[in-house]
């Protein structure tokens, strides 16, 4: 038997220490240091009597390495292919996180249920009568999808040899634990030491593995922040509970793109991909509103139009307030400041909210003149004409500044049913007689004097 040592991790960001301390030098959080027990033995491999030999690599030339397109399996879905980067990758492990109730559990046992080929889903959380009731709403018959409720590591290995599935689905890595380690399920040592497990067999097999991870109130993956390095492909599945939207996002991938975005419909029988968010994200009021613009996005590769609102109105306390839902508050200000500066209205003694619509949140520049139309809409209480749009960034000295990709903006607010949208003049347009009127402006008053007179 090996010597058993302990060691001292950090609960937040999983830095180890020699002894115990206050605080963490590496993320500054007070006790969060906590004592585990370390086995210092060497290492198993995930099978429990493997008979394979060590194969060494040898230094291969650069232009001597072959380039080959990567397989990809398709999960018919197309909104996780497209945030994957086209499918899941053989041998690669996916991390999806969320807030407890948001449908980690739904959306990837939709996955193992929908996939042609066998799916191991292993849960360590609920019974198999409560996934098989989840499983009657989404697919009540589904041949290819296994169940297995297990939370020890060599028990669920044991059992991928006898099935051999073609992909896994661990859910959730914090309720693993391995016999190598003897501290409790969800530390840092334990999660640390099943992800490797996890991440061996995977490339030893070629066979793709998703797990679940739980996140904390600051929104990070709970347990050590090592475990978004350890993995391929990180995923973050966020929305408003009072919402039926849920949005997926990339933060790392290996095999793709990490500015991809998927939008999903909650439903009672499961998720629904939503292909064509633009007309979720705009509400359809028949009358005129104030403080209602249109920006033309990009998430990704895809194009999106959605909704801003703003509400301008007196302070009633002496110090004026400042509110963004889906938008950076830093921005808002800072936009509010060139509005007073260098186009000379008198926002500073106004309490000025900003809301986008659907409850998403963007940091695309593009949507700035946006938000100053809506805003300035909301001031004079003037409606914003419903077939205009605006894709433009607004620079601190006034100017309107050229976007990126803006041809594909201008083609998605034809394709909707706009007439007009302001662009930056600066901006170069490949684009050959739209039937869209492009409007070129280089600063705010070209705006303002076209849309309030």
């Amino acid at each position: 038997m090996a010597k058993t040592k302990t060691s001292f991790f950090c609960q937040n960001c999983g830095t180890q220490y020699p002894k115990w301390i206050g605080q963490c030098s590496s993320c500054k959080q007070w006790n969060t240091i906590v004592e585990e027990v370390v086995q210092k033995e060497e290492k198993q491999v995930w099978r429990t009597n493997s008979n394979t030999s060590k194969r060494v690599n040898a230094p291969v030339k650069v232009s001597e390495i072959t380039q080959e397109k990567e397989l990809r399996l398709n999960t018919h879905d197309s909104e996780f292919n497209r945030v994957l980067g086209g499918g899941l990758v053989p041998g690669s492990l996916t991390l999806l996180g969320g807030e407890p109730g948001i449908g980690k559990s739904t959306l990837l046992l939709q996955i193992a249920l929908k996939l042609p080929f066998q799916t191991l889903y292993v849960s360590g959380e609920e019974s198999e009568r409560q996934i098989k009731m989840r499983a009657d709403r989404i697919l009540p018959k589904s041949e290819n999808c296994y169940i297995l409720t297990e939370t020890k590591t060599q028990n669920i290995f044991q059992q991928i040899s006898n099935l051999e599935p073609d992909m896994v689905v661990i859910d959730s890595i914090q309720t693993l634990h391995t016999n190598h380690i003897d501290s409790g399920a969800g530390s840092i040592s334990q999660i640390r030491e099943c992800t490797a497990e996890l991440i061996k067999f995977a490339k030893e097999t070629h066979t793709p593995v998703i797990l679940v991870g739980h996140i904390t109130k600051d929104g990070n993956i709970a347990g050590p922040k090592i475990l978004e390095h350890m993995v391929d492909t990180v995923l973050q599945f966020e929305g408003d509970r009072n919402y039926v939207y849920r949005i997926l996002r990339s933060l790392k991938n290996r095999f793709g793109s990490t500015a991809e975005l998927g939008i999903y419909e909650m439903q009672g029988s499961g998720l629904r991909e939503v292909n064509n968010p633009s007309e979720v994200l705009i509400s359809k009021n028949e009358e005129d509103l104030s403080g209602t613009a249109i920006a033309a996005t990009v998430e990704g590769m895809r194009p999106l139009l959605i909704e801003i609102q703003a509400l301008v109105s007196t302070a009633v306390y002496g110090t004026p307030q400042r509110s963004a839902t889906g938008f950076n508050a830093k921005r808002l200000n800072m936009l509010l400041a060139v509005l007073e500066k260098r186009a000379g209205f008198k926002l500073g003694a106004k309490d000025v909210f900003l809301n986008i619509t659907g409850g998403i949140s963007v940091d695309d520049p593009a949507i700035d003149l946006a938000v100053m139309a809506s805003i300035l809409s909301s001031n004079a209480d003037i409606p914003i004409d419903k077939s205009v749009c605006f894709a433009a960034e607004v620079g601190l000295a006034g100017e309107i500044r050229p976007v990126q990709r803006v041809d594909q903006r201008i083609l998605e607010a034809e394709k909707l049913g706009f007439q007009t949208i302001f662009v930056a003049k600066n901006n170069t347009i490949g684009l050959k007689n739209p039937s869209i009127q492009v409007r070129l402006i280089s600063k705010i008053e070209d705006m303002v004097s076209h849309l309030f007179g």
